[in-house]
C-alpha cells in the first residue's frame, strides 16, 4: 500500500492527545501503518546506561494530515547553483 507521507514530511496530528501539533516525519512502518513524529506522543524510556530519555511514540497513520513535502536534494541542489549564477 503507498502512502500519501513520506520520512522528512511535514504533518499535523488530526485526532488523539496531541491534536493540532505538528512536525516532521521521523520513521514509518508500512505494515503496521503507524508513524513517528517529532514532538508528538511522548513517552519515558529508561535506559541502564543513560537513565530516563524522552522519545516519540508510534502513532496511527490515519490520525496525521500531510502539511508539506521535505525538501529534496534535487531541489537543493538547483536552488544552488541558481543562487551561484546571480
Amino acid at each position: 500500500m503507498k502512502l500519501k507521507v513520506k520520512k522528512g514530511d511535514m504533518v499535523q496530528v488530526i485526532a488523539g492527545n496531541d491534536k493540532g501539533k505538528k512536525g516532521s516525519v521521523l520513521t514509518i512502518d508500512k505494515k503496521k501503518l503507524k508513524v513517528r513524529v517529532s514532538g508528538v506522543k511522548m513517552m519515558t524510556h529508561f535506559d541502564k546506561e543513560n537513565g530516563p530519555q524522552k522519545r516519540e511514540g508510534e502513532i496511527d497513520y490515519s490520525n496525521v494530515q500531510f502539511v508539506s513535502a521535505a525538501a529534496s536534494k534535487a531541489k537543493k541542489k538547483t536552488a544552488k547553483k541558481s543562487a551561484a549564477k546571480a
